[in-house]
């Protein structure tokens, strides 16, 4: 198992090597065929491999639900060693088999997307190393080895924003992702330092062990710490300002990064470490609070934007923050379920969006309209995508988001005491793994469950994301119980949760309907040709536009996640109150754009209410002027220093060579000159 799953991280990289090492010399491959023909294959055949191998590891995982951990290697750095190794369960398994689906979509999408691109043999060999890194963060053991993924992941998405550099806003809008992702990346690495040091291991397993063996103050620390980095890899406020201009680089890479990689890579480590961070409910009060900006703030932006792309950029801000909030009051389970049914629906529309900008030439909603007449394929794919992000039922979102409501509305109306957090298991540990601290008879706020034992992993009716194993104790050898994790969230937070969901979406409705009718409906507003683009793109858009529609049946296996009826048919109304109302004032006149309703205040919400120039005022010119500063201080003193002392030493030099000058004259004058005055000193002295 562990060696399949190292071979699904290995064959994305040796294609990465590939294509690098040799770029477009393998175009040759094939005699006969295209240059871009060989680069494509390397590129989409170990994506294709990794697939099977994700898929097998997951159906394993499903017959036969448990964890598989391996090391490959253990690093002495002399005080908590790093163990490369991998970890295989429920979680890892089915987000790395979604991983590769988008990633090879991906790569088959842009073998026609960027025909003709003379860097397409590189940019499919990041595209590789993108979803290696990613798949490395997703099946990674080891909290070092981990990070090493989400960091070869920053690097990539700077090259793939910035692929057509030679833009102005496409390098500014890769240097800014980097950046940005970089100060969130900061806390993130500290927080794993405090996480290791404090557990005595940097190995997942092996730290979840001793959550409860820690001191709060410590995992409150470590978590806040790592929401920092999860902060701005998953674009949530106050890190969030770098996803919208991202979308300056290739349509296909916005699907990778949206849907696959990077933004997903916050909230699946936070469902990961998820032991440690209800052990600091302190920290998922935050992580509440952060998703409710987000969510809303995201959402109401992407209401007014003029650019597709845009819209999609803040409905992936919105949609992360509704998992984060899912996470924030326990519902880890529909979390993952939102994350594999926002990657599903997300790649759908950002590709599909790939195909329109294909046809027209244009990212402008001003410049589409009617093009359900030309682009059928591309017409009732993107409406599905629509319709699963809108959480339109039977549709994959509505299932997820109303899995999310429910528990937010249990986490409001019942406290914490009804939170569904996830199954702690209270094992033996091995004695060489036990913390040299006693650990506490039994965990801070986890009750046991009476007639709960036994192996959890054979516990019945639940999807294989689901373990709920999210956390260990030790117990004296020969007893095994069970508990119900309870958060200990405030209740204002799980209300503020709950409300944010509610009008996040009506919201969504909102933008999603606004997006589709100025798309499809009414009368064309451009002078291209409507028709379909390359069968390579409009065939994938469509093999999306299955999972989008059916995955949220795939949760039907499970209490947590199958709709009841009164989150569902709240969830229906508010949708039917956001898509009615842009509806009927579109209908009035199908021509005009819905958001003008907005009025004065359209401007703040397009413009992102203003954080980018809060940041401009408040840091980017004040560290522009300190650093004219320090380069003025620079020239005038440090720089004058050295060079007038350069100058002074010049001139000095100059008077002392004007008696070597090499002329034997100067020389013989000289001489005799001294001779003069030392016989006329000794005459007059004498």
């Amino acid at each position: 198992m562990i060696w399949l799953a190292s071979l699904a991280i290995l064959l994305p990289f040796l294609a990465a090597f590939a294509g690098m090492l040799s770029g477009p010399a393998l175009g040759r491959l094939l005699p006969g065929s295209p240059r871009r023909d060989g680069p494509a294959l390397i590129a989409c055949a170990p994506v294709a491999v990794s697939l099977v191998l994700s898929a097998i590891v997951a159906f394993v995982v499903w017959q036969d639900p448990g964890e598989r951990t391996g090391s490959l290697a253990v690093i002495d750095t002399g005080s908590v060693p790093i163990r490369v190794g991998l970890q295989v369960d429920g979680l890892s398994a089915v987000v790395a088999l979604m991983v590769c689906c988008v990633a090879l979509a991906v790569q088959v999408y842009s073998v026609a997307y960027m025909d003709g691109d003379r860097r397409y043999s590189s940019y499919a060999a990041f595209i590789s190393l993108f979803t290696a890194a990613m798949l490395l963060v997703v099946l990674a053991g080891d909290l070092i080895v981990l990070y090493a993924g989400w960091e070869v992941m920053g690097i990539c998405s700077y090259f793939l924003i910035g692929h057509h550099w030679e833009e102005r806003a496409n390098s500014r809008a890769a240097v800014k992702a980097f950046l940005v992702t970089r100060l969130g990346d900061v806390g993130f690495l500290i927080g794993i330092i405090v996480l290791g040091v404090g557990a005595r291991t940097f190995e997942i397993h092996g730290v979840l062990t001793r959550v409860w063996t820690m001191p709060g103050s410590t995992l409150t620390a470590a978590a806040l710490l790592l929401l920092a980095g999860v902060a701005g890899k998953s674009a949530q406020f106050p890190l969030h300002t770098w996803l919208p201009d991202a979308m300056a680089g290739p349509t296909p890479i916005s699907a990778l990064i949206h849907a696959a990689t990077m933004v997903a890579a916050g909230v699946y480590v936070v469902a990961r470490l998820y032991g440690v961070f209800v052990a600091a409910p302190g920290a998922l009060a935050v992580l509440g609070v952060v998703a409710v900006i987000s969510m809303v703030g995201a959402a109401l932006a992407a209401l007014a934007q003029d650019d597709l792309k845009r819209v999609l950029a803040y409905s992936t801000i919105s949609q992360l923050a509704v998992m984060a909030a899912a996470l924030a009051v326990g519902a880890r389970s529909a979390a993952i379920f939102h994350l594999l049914a926002h990657g599903a629906f997300k790649a759908l529309l950002f590709l599909a969006a790939g195909c329109l900008i294909a046809t027209t030439g244009s990212t402008l909603l001003a410049k589409y309209g009617g093009l359900r007449r030309g682009m059928p394929i591309t017409f009732w794919s993107m409406t599905a995508g629509y319709a699963a992000l809108a959480g339109v039922p039977p549709f994959s979102g509505w299932f997820s988001k109303d899995s999310v409501i429910e528990a937010a509305e249990h986490a409001a109306l019942h406290g914490h005491d009804t939170a569904e957090a996830g199954w702690f298991a209270y094992a033996p540990l091995a004695p060489e793994a036990a913390p040299s601290i006693p650990p506490p008879s039994a965990p801070p706020s986890m009750p046991p469950l009476s007639g709960l034992s036994g192996d959890l992993s054979s516990m019945g009716g639940r999807p294989p994301f689901s373990d709920h194993i999210v956390g260990y104790a030790n117990i004296p050898p020969g007893e095994l119980s069970t508990s119900v994790a309870s958060i200990d969230l405030p209740s204002w937070v799980a209300w503020l949760v709950y409300l944010g969901l509610l009008l996040t979406v009506a919201l969504t409705a909102a933008y999603a309907t606004r997006a589709w009718l100025m798309t499809f409906f009414g009368e064309p507003r451009g002078t291209y040709e409507i028709r379909e683009p390359s069968r390579f793109m409009s065939w994938t858009v469509a093999a999306l536009a299955v999972p989008a529609a059916i995955l949220g049946f795939f949760g039907l296996g499970a209490s947590e996640l199958r709709p009841h009826a009164g989150p569902a048919l709240l969830g229906i109304a508010l949708l039917a109150v956001g898509g009615g109302a842009v509806y009927l004032r579109w209908n009035r006149d199908p021509a005009s754009d819905p958001a003008v309703a907005l009025g004065p205040v359209r401007r703040v919400f397009a413009r992102g209410f203003y954080v980018d120039e809060l940041y401009a005022t408040a840091i980017v010119r004040p560290v522009q002027a300190l650093a004219r500063g320090v380069v003025g201080f620079d020239r005038r003193g440090v720089d004058a220093a050295v060079v007038g002392a350069g100058r002074g030493a010049r001139r000095l030099g100059g008077l002392l060579r004007i008696t070597q000058n090499g002329n034997p004259q100067t020389y013989l004058t000289g001489l005799l000159a001294g001779v003069v005055v030392i016989t006329a000193l000794v005459v007059i002295f004498r």
